[in-house]
């Protein structure tokens, strides 16, 4: 509505009022007042904010936000990005080669005279504050929400006003309980006692990190005078504490289960390769460090070729790592596994001869230091689920596609015909010959098999950390574990036991650190194959008598 009518209204209310109902005269005028729209920042006001001592341009900026408009957002951001200048006693914002005035946008030439305004740090976090400031009466509630996530480090008294506006505006629920938490900080450290009090009463139900410091401060030696406010402030952390330590168990859970998931997918082809051939296979690393590299062949392939579908090279690179993966475990198997069958010790020796070189290899072909792969833009980010809690979407979604890679290994060991000859040739070589099976290529099938799968976890891999030639070193004693723990051909054990030792690896992380809690881990694991060798889950059948 106009100004013009409104006042003409706000004239007419007030000339019947002496006719009518005062309170309801009193209650409709300050509606439409409420309706004016603030005054546009002035000429003097824009010149205060720019020039001048800091603690005067700050006060002019407090000033300034307590009716807030567009011209103040563009002055603000011209201040930020360093394209204000002031000439002849105005602010001019330079575009190009023109400027405009900052308080009423009108277009001027620039000035040969004007000069540079110069911010400093202070300065500059103050502006960034009320930038954020401005946020809170965006039309977008994703902006709102911003807006008072950015205040919460710069919240002071100064900005109690704007916030009650924004109280005063806000229509969505959550961020109304967020703008009043957001206040009680601001008067937390109000020189009023009854402030401090309400406030602290209301800070009690947050659930912000960022809350429990401001208490914690407040609760320093000599900061607080008043007993009864110590006494709400102590009652407020405890409960803040309480519900952040919900946070922090379940985000020891997500590790947990997210760094078992890796290690049942690193050990899911070590499975096959050790629990059910007998292959002592030292280079299983080094093929999952090869499928994290044809991972970063393959992004690179698109950012060269296809950059507009950048985003979904994740879904080429995953058949291509196990394609990779399981062609060089092909050839491994033909040209020296195949010899060493029943003599483990040479076999291990072999593979770790072929780990030294496939290593020696990446570092001729892509260099000594680690290549960066990048997360597609669907991967990145995370999940709030709590205020110290943020799930990423890269774990997640491993999680998610090492349990896939498991229901398929399942589904080809167990139900389909190749599947038949593996176990038939794992259980009884002799007579699976007899019967017809070509053991020589079953042997080949299963041994590509699990490279291809330690491809996929070298693939998995690459979306949570640098990609370099020793990558594979810091999986396989683990991987060998996860298998002899959970039972030698198990792949039920396997799974059991990645998820046990991630989530224990974690729990003790937290008590005793990460290089105690891994010693510990071993010596639990040595104590548990001592008193049941086969491991968590043990063959059954004449399979388990040979």
């Amino acid at each position: 509505m106009p100004p013009l009518i409104l006042n003409t209204l706000i004239s007419r209310i007030a000339t019947t009022c002496l006719r009518s109902s005062k309170l309801l005269c009193l209650t409709v005028a300050s509606v439409l007042l409420w309706a004016l729209p603030a005054s546009a920042i002035t000429p003097a006001m824009a010149t205060a904010i720019a020039v001048g001592e800091s603690d005067d341009r700050i006060a002019a900026l407090a000033q300034a936000l307590g009716a807030p408009d567009p011209a103040l957002a563009r002055l603000i951001e011209a201040l930020l990005d360093d394209s204000a200048k002031v000439a002849e006693g105005r602010v001019l914002i330079v575009k190009g080669d023109k400027a405009i005035d900052a308080a009423t946008g009108a277009e001027t030439p620039l000035p040969a005279n004007a000069e540079d305004i110069i911010n400093n740090n202070r300065l500059r976090r103050e502006l960034e504050g009320a930038k954020a400031a401005l946020g809170l009466f965006s039309a977008s509630s994703v902006a709102r929400a911003n807006a008072i996530t950015e205040l919460k480090d710069s919240a002071d008294e100064s900005k109690l006003a704007l916030i009650d506006r924004a109280l005063a505006q806000e229509t969505d629920a959550t961020l109304k309980a967020r703008l009043q938490q957001l206040r009680a900080a601001m008067l937390i450290a109000s020189s009023d006692r009854d402030k401090r009090l309400a406030a602290a009463l209301a800070l009690a139900t947050s659930t912000q990190p960022t809350v429990k410091s401001l208490l914690q401060a407040r609760l320093a030696p000599g900061v607080e005078p008043d007993a009864e406010v110590r006494a709400a402030l102590k009652t407020a952390l405890s409960n803040i504490e309480s519900k952040l330590a919900w946070g922090e168990r379940l985000g020891v859970i997500f590790s947990g289960l997210s760094l078992g998931s890796i290690l049942f997918l690193v050990a899911l082809g070590l499975a096959i390769s050790y629990g059910l051939m007998g292959v002592i296979n030292m280079a299983h690393g080094e093929l999952m460090m090869i499928g994290a590299y044809t991972t970063y062949v393959v992004q690179n392939a698109f950012r060269q070729y296809w950059p507009s579908a950048f985003d979904f090279y994740i879904l080429a690179a995953i058949p291509m790592a196990f394609m990779v993966s399981a062609l060089v475990g092909a050839a491994l198997e033909r040209t020296v596994i195949r010899w060493l069958y029943g003599r483990p010790l040479e076999t291990l020796l072999a593979t770790w001869g072929i780990s030294l070189m496939l290593i020696q290899l990446m570092r001729t072909t892509f260099g000594a230091q680690n290549v960066p792969v990048e997360n597609p833009a669907w991967l990145s980010g995370g999940w709030e689920v709590l205020s110290n809690l943020t799930l990423p979407y890269n774990r997640i979604a491993i999680i998610f596609f090492a349990f896939m890679v498991l229901v398929l290994v399942y589904v080809l060991i167990n139900k389909t015909r190749l599947g038949l000859f593996v176990r038939g040739v794992t259980q009884n070589r002799t007579m699976a010959a007899c019967m017809g099976v070509n053991t020589a290529r079953i042997d080949m099938y299963a041994f590509a098999l699990g490279a291809g799968i330690a491809g996929l976890a070298g693939c998995a891999l690459s979306q949570i950390g640098n990609v370099g030639p020793d990558l594979g070193q810091g999986y396989i004693v683990d991987s060998f574990m996860v298998v002899v723990l959970g039972g030698v051909g198990q792949l039920a054990g396997t799974v059991y036991a990645g998820l046990g030792l991630g989530v224990l690896n974690k729990l003790l992380e937290g008590w005793t650190g990460a290089v105690l809690a891994k010693i510990v881990v071993l010596v639990l694991i040595v104590i548990f194959i001592q008193r049941r060798p086969q491991g968590i889950f043990a063959l059954k059948g004449r399979s388990a008598e040979s």
